[in-house]
């Protein structure tokens, strides 16, 4: 599973920008404005051919008693607790504060591995001004500058040394004996484990813990006509009275090592709470991760006719990119609609694993082109000569021809269809790569 950084400071030290920068996005806001992230936000980042989860967190101050500060602290002591390594930003330029002694007590106690990292460093030679940090007693002071990226590299490698991480994730490696991954995934209270409980009383099997190498996330073995799998549960099957917090119930980072490590995923929603935001954010990250997926709407007994149309439509306008993805209305609680759940999970599989031969995406392709050219680009017209498979769990076919750098997103779903009817791809991404032939006349004069 992917390792977890978090990073953690008073405000206004540069975590998001620093997070913008791991994660190459703009997806946390930066201002020079004190408190401005206030929630825990999660993004993937990627260094050589590793692949780590980082969570940028809010201005962390450990003693709040109350108002938005305390939720604050909150937030930022469930992400150190989801995080393999911390990362503990200040400021070089503003100096150190009784605040960053406070949080420096607070992880020493903790004893998880911390790494201290002096922010807006440009233009500062290493030396005088960082060595009044080395009284947070947090070892060495590693000075780096979020905004021009200077001194990343030498963080993320010091970051995550002490995991002693291989160079490669080696989960690809691993014997194949057709076990099916499926991970459960949604908001808390959408009756995910309801549902496992459902699934492994009904099969009468015995449910136990296989140790994770990070976290404790839950596995969870069965077989069902045949056929095996390998339930990930990121709820964590724990008994209510060992919940102490309502935010304890879910964890983001286990929600999302958990799909990384699936072949399908299951999103859960709650018929009588609708399509929420955190929805939405869950069914983009199996997007993004290219896993294929099934949508349950559990508690379907709970609402009425009106209810479920207005539900329907909110999961065609919120999550118009799963219209891939087989949808299923049941009731764990009364076992309603199970049996078609567990069809359409095994086509999910089937689809993401599918093997497309060389001969019949060519053809297909060269049939779409006849019924339908790709739109011309000035004086020049895409022209598709052949394509291949270029993976799977997601499907990936690659196409290769002149000029396919202007075709178009409009074209591409067109052909995406196409591919999808021949090959019965219900329940998996597909994606689809352009490769132009290099013009062996370009660097000649005429």
């Amino acid at each position: 599973m992917k390792p977890v950084l978090a990073l953690v400071g008073r405000p206004n030290v540069g975590k998001s920008t620093l997070f913008n920068r791991l994660t190459k996005s703009r997806d946390a806001i930066v201002a020079d404005y004190a408190g401005l992230t206030r929630d825990r936000h999660y993004g993937n980042a990627k260094f050589g051919k590793l692949e780590f989860i980082v969570i940028d967190t809010g201005g962390f101050e450990p003693d709040a008693s109350d108002g938005i500060y305390k939720e604050m602290a909150r937030q930022t002591q469930q992400a150190v607790a989801e995080a393999d390594v911390v990362v503990f930003v200040v400021d070089a330029r503003g100096g150190i504060s009784a605040q960053d002694h406070d949080i420096a007590n607070y992880l020493r106690r903790l004893g998880k591995p911390c790494l201290l990292v002096a922010n807006k460093a440009e233009g500062m030679q290493e030396g005088m001004q960082l060595v009044e940090f080395y009284e947070l007693g947090l070892g060495e002071v590693l000075p780096v500058s979020a905004a021009h990226g200077q001194g990343i590299r030498s963080m993320i490698e010091m970051a995550l040394a002490p995991l002693n991480l291989p160079e490669e994730n080696d989960d690809a490696d691993a014997v194949d004996d057709g076990t099916i991954k499926l991970a459960v995934a949604g908001r808390p209270n959408v009756g995910k484990s309801t549902l496992i409980n459902t699934w492994l009383g009904e099969e009468r099997l015995v449910a136990f813990d296989l140790p994770g190498t990070t976290r404790d996330a839950i596995s969870v073995p069965f077989e069902r006509e045949g056929q095996k799998f390998e339930l990930i549960d990121t709820a964590g099957l724990r008994r209510k009275g060992k919940v102490f917090e309502a935010i304890e119930k879910f964890s983001v980072v286990k929600t999302l090592q958990a799909i990384e490590s699936a072949h399908v995923v299951l999103l859960l929603l709650d018929a009588t709470q609708g399509v929420t935001d955190q929805d939405a954010h869950i069914a983009g990250y199996i997007l993004e991760s290219g896993r294929a997926v099934v949508v349950g709407v559990n508690k379907w007994d709970a609402v009425d006719a009106y209810q479920r149309e207005m539900l329907q439509r909110s999961i065609e306008t919120r999550l118009p990119f799963l219209k891939f993805a087989a949808l299923h209305f049941i009731s764990a609680k009364k076992r309603q609609g199970l049996g078609p759940l567990w069809g359409a999970i095994a086509q999910a599989h089937k689809a993401a694993m599918c093997k497309m031969s060389t001969p019949v995406l060519t053809r297909l392709l060269l049939e779409a082109v006849q019924f339908q050219s790709p739109q011309r680009a000035g004086m020049f017209r895409p022209k598709m000569r052949y394509a291949h498979q270029g993976g799977m769990n997601p499907p990936v076919i690659v196409i290769h021809g002149n000029s396919l750098e202007h075709v178009t997103e409009a074209y591409k779903r067109f052909l995406e269809g196409r591919f999808r009817k021949a090959f019965s791809l219900e329940g998996t991404p597909l994606r689809i790569q352009m490769r132009t032939s290099a013009n062996p006349y370009k660097d000649k004069d005429d």
